[in-house]
């Protein structure tokens, strides 16, 4: 497997289309279209982006939310899954968060999916409650609804 590492600046750009062609695996269960995926220059404002593969087969984004590090997002090219790298990339970006001085992990992602929250918990993350409900107790925003419309969703957390 690849190095992981942060993204270069000129990898940022092919990173909307790498998240873009892996949400396609979410259509194999009948979820789906999801929002489009996050811009180069939203990516590029992110607390650090990490990738495998050059040029790139998948990435992690973490974000700062209300205080702590959030994986906002886990990618990885469809071609390239079951081979460890979005395990590789989790615990890389725990690592990093680690490092960085935060306490603990946090996400949000569908509770039934099994390469979404049963992976998760493999990985030590628990759930801690509905995503609304987090956002709201940190003076956030509510999460886009189309998300909650393709399954039941969860904020899972993982000490660091």
């Amino acid at each position: 497997m690849s190095e992981i590492r942060p993204a270069r600046p000129d990898q940022l750009v092919l990173l909307p289309a790498l998240e873009a062609v892996s949400d396609t695996l979410f259509s194999t269960l009948g979820l789906g279209p999801f929002p489009h995926p996050g811009s180069a220059a939203e990516l590029a404002a992110s607390l650090v982006v990490l990738v495998v593969g050059d040029p790139p087969v998948g990435f992690a984004r973490l974000e700062e939310v209300a205080g702590g590090a959030h994986l906002e997002q886990l990618s990885v090219h469809p071609k390239y899954v079951r081979r460890g790298h979005g395990r590789a990339l989790v615990r890389a970006a725990c690592d990093w968060a680690r490092q960085a001085g935060y306490a603990e992990m946090t996400l949000v992602t569908y509770a039934d999916v099994p390469w979404n929250g049963p992976f998760y918990a493999s990985e030590g993350f628990a759930a801690l409650g509905e995503p609304d409900d987090w956002y709201a107790a940190r003076g956030l925003p509510p999460e886009m609804t189309v998300m909650a419309s393709f399954g039941t969703r969860v904020v899972m957390v993982k000490a660091l």
